[in-house]
This record gives C-alpha cells, structure tokens and sequence, in this order.
C-alpha cells in the first residue's frame, strides 16, 4: 500500500519509502518533565500513536523512540521552587506522564530514553562536533558554530541574515556569534553536572535527540516527529548538529502537528486556560479525549472547549452503542427473506469502509477522513438495524456482524474501543447518574415501583414514573426480559 506523508522539510506530500523495506524507523520528541503533561501533549502523543499503530496494522515493522529530557533550565529552576531534587522532580513527573498516556492508550514506545543516561553518547557527539570544526569550547560551555552548517535553515525555511538581525548575546553567555547555541553548559553553584573534557556540566536541550537517535536508530532514520513549536529552534538545530557530526541525512521525513487552542485562544498559563490531562479525564471519558484530539487532521489546529469535547463523546457513545446492539442481534434467530433495496445499499457501506478508511490513513494519517468514515458505517449498521429488528433474516444479520466487526477493527487502529461495548456504555450511563445526583440502586428502586404499578394496572403511577426519568434524560425500554434504561443520545 502507498502511504503518502507531507515532509515538512521539502514542504510537499511525498511517497513514504522506508529505508528498509518493511522496517520504519521513527523518533518523536517528548516531554521536558518538569510538570504535568497538558491537553497539546496529549494530542502530540495520541497522533504520533494513532501513525505507529496503522503502520503496525498494515504490517510494518516500527522502531519508535520518545525520549525524556529529564535535565534542564525549567527542571533546575521548578525543583528550586519546590525545595526539592531536579531528578526527583523529573522521575515524579514521569510517572505522572506513564500514569496519563496510560489512561489515553497512547502504546509505550519501542525505547523510552532520557537524555541523563546517555550523557556519554552526548559528550562523544560534541567532541566530534568539535574534532570536525563545527563546535567550539569557551570557558567549560561548547557552542555550536552555526555558520559551519551552510544548510542551517532548511527545516524552518529561515535565512542566516533574518535569523542575525534578531538574535543577541545574553548576559553571561560566551558564544562567538549570537546565532551559535549551547551543546554543553558548565556547571553553575548547586546545579546538577556531569564529568566532561570540559569540565563539570550538562548537555544543552538539542544535542540530547541528535545524540540518542543516533544510538537507537543510527545516522539517518526515516520519520522525526513532535509538535509545530519544536520546528525552530529545536529541530532545525538537531540538523545542524546531526549532519555535521555524520556528514549524512538526518531525518528523510519531518512530520509536525499542529497546536490546540482553548476556545479559540493560545493555551497559556498567564490566560489561567492551561487544561491538564488529568484534569480533563476527571470530567471526561479517556477515549472521549482521544477521539476528539484525532478529530482533525494532525497537522491543522484544533480548538478544545466543552462543546466539542460533548460532542466527541456522543459521537462515541454512537459508535459503541450501535457495536452493542449488533452484537446482541447476532443471537437472534436467522431465517431466509428478500433483502431491500435500502438494506442493500447500507450493506455496500459497510463492506466499503475498510479500503476508505486506509485511502484516508495512507494519505498523511488523515484520522478525521478515517473517523468519517467509521461514522458512515455506524449509520450504515444502524439503518440495516432497523430493518432487521423487523424482518430479520440470515443475509442481513451476517452483513451486521461483519460491518460490526469491520467497525470495530477499524476504530482499535486509532486506539478507540479499547472496551467491551456493554461494559462502556453501562460506565458511561452511571456517570451520567452520578452527574444527575442519582445512583444506580435509586434508579432500580424507581423501576421496580414501576413494574409494579404496571402490574396492578396502575397505569397513572407507572407513566410518571417514565416521566420522572425522561425529564432527567433517561430513557426507560421495556422488554420481554424486564425493564432497561438508557441516557437519551442528546444528554450524554
């Protein structure tokens, strides 16, 4: 299958080719763990994992490194804050990241490393950074001499001379040209350091990923990742510094996504509009969060408020509700009957929607064409539904259960439906009790009232019953088996 990514380095949708046939190679920049991971590091996360799980369905093999950077200018300065260890504060907030990605089904990559156990590996890139005259050393800190690198630029489509004319030397710094940037700090009182040829000190943030993608993945590797902030400084640095040391190609496709607004306004703290991810899941289902952060194409910014985030979650009530409900119908008895005309159309839907679905997942990991997709099909499923809870028949239930399951296939590959549907939908129903300040038991009470007014044919109590509960939003069915209930599909 020709997959087609749009390489942010030559600004054009290109035919992916690996570098080795059947085997992908790919680094995403991670966390600066210095504080709890917000709602834009949950999207980073969600798509780059929704790109590795698809590429793993459709039968590759994936190398994926997320790295940590566990020592840095805002770790040292938050740990101060907090009267506490930089590698303490790192390793708590780590754990917090592993406990959120968790509960969002984001897979753990391949290699997870940080960037203060490969100091060595950073020491031997600067030293041959300086060996091949690209980097130098001034007083315990080694900067890297950007002039060197003529392509320096290439990835931000930035010029040297732009770049110049807003750059300057801050106070304490020794770089020869304010364009060079730190590859390794000396130490300063109190902080954290490591034995250098330069003396005590610590890597710079770039150098990190160059050095440990070097180590995972080797000189060049096929896919590099993170968000579109990090497209300068970070990776345009991690260029320079990567082909000088190598003389080769770094990374051959560069893939960013976009950023996340809080009703229509940058996320920030100073806007008192920073949304964590733990946070957000006290309110909301894991996979409510997730489908509404693949919602939109990767690269396009997406807008987080309550509306949308309510409307991602019927939208996935829908999908596991209509799951339900096929696979209740697949017990029902199967006879032999003409097949509409309607139902006919509805089962080409289904049978259709796994090859629209890779169409859209092949063309630069399209998850909103995908999810449409899976939409139609639920529509589909529902339709043919319909029609045999009237006249069921073995045609159609078979067309239910393979649409169901296609349905359902299609929606792991994004992570979604990690649960057994009933089991999901009773969770969701008793959170929405809870918000309605009722409890399961309550409620049951209520319905065994009923039942037996029913049975006394005091129809006047059992109807207000009913009432009582739709004005709440719950809907009450009875069957053969006893009385159920729902949440109406507006109230979820």
């Amino acid at each position: 299958m020709e997959i087609r990514l749009y390489n942010t380095l030559t600004r054009t949708k290109e035919v992916f080719q690996p570098l080795e046939t059947g085997n992908v190679r790919m680094y995403v920049c991670g966390i600066t763990a210095y504080d709890r991971c917000h709602i834009g590091h949950a999207r980073s996360a969600i798509v780059f994992d929704a790109m590795v799980r698809y590429l793993k369905a459709i039968g590759l093999n994936i190398t994926f490194i997320r790295n940590f950077t566990d020592i840095d200018d805002k770790i040292i300065a938050r740990a101060k804050q907090e009267g506490i260890d930089s590698k303490a504060l790192a390793e708590r907030e780590i754990r917090h990241y592993y406990e959120d990605m968790d509960r969002l089904e984001v897979l753990h990559a391949t290699f997870e490393p940080k960037a203060t156990e490969h100091i060595q590996e950073i020491i031997d890139m600067i030293r041959l950074l300086i060996k091949k005259g690209h980097a130098y050393e001034a007083e315990g800190d080694v900067y890297f001499a950007v002039r060197t690198f003529p392509d320096y630029g290439k990835l931000s489509n930035r010029k040297l001379d732009e770049l110049k004319a807003g750059a300057r030397i801050e106070p304490g710094e020794k770089k020869k040209d304010p364009l060079d940037f730190a590859l390794w700090k000396a130490a300063k009182p109190e902080e954290p350091a490591w034995d250098s040829p330069w003396g005590k000190g610590r890597p710079g943030w770039h150098i990190e990923c160059s050095a440990m993608s070097r180590k995972y993945l080797g000189d060049t590797f096929d896919i590099h990742g993170g968000g579109l902030d990090l497209i300068f400084p970070h990776h345009e640095n991690e260029i320079a510094q990567s082909e000088a040391a190598t003389g080769k190609p770094f990374a051959r496709y560069w893939l960013h996504n976009g950023f996340v607004t809080i009703n229509n306004e940058k996320m920030s703290k100073s806007l008192g509009n920073f949304i964590t991810i733990q946070e957000i899941l006290t309110r909301h289902h894991p996979e409510t969060l997730r489908l509404f952060l693949l919602s939109k194409h990767y690269r396009s910014p997406l807008d987080y408020s309550e509306e949308a985030i309510s409307n991602a979650r019927t939208a996935l009530w829908r999908i596991y509700s209509a799951i339900a409900e096929a696979n209740h119908l697949t017990a029902q008895c199967k006879k032999e009957r003409p097949i509409s005309e309607s139902a006919k159309v509805n089962m080409a839907i289904l049978q259709d929607i796994p090859a629209r679905f890779h169409q859209h997942m092949s063309d630069d990991f399209n998850t909103a064409g995908a999810l449409g997709v899976i939409f139609e099909g639920v529509k589909a499923l529902n339709r043919l539904m319909q029609e045999a809870n009237q006249t069921p028949s073995q045609a159609l239930l078979s067309a239910i259960t393979e649409g169901a399951q296609s349905i359902q296939d299609l929606s792991q590959v994004l992570g979604l439906l990690q649960q057994e549907p009933l089991r999901f939908l009773h969770d969701y129903n008793l959170e929405y009790l809870a918000r309605q300040g009722m409890s399961e038991a309550h409620l049951q009470a209520l319905i065994e009232k009923r039942a037996a007014a029913r049975q006394q044919k005091d129809w006047g109590t059992a109807d207000a019953i009913r009432s009582e509960m739709e004005a709440k939003g719950i809907l009450l069915k009875d069957t053969p088996q006893g009385t159920t209930w729902t949440v109406k599909e507006k109230e979820l």
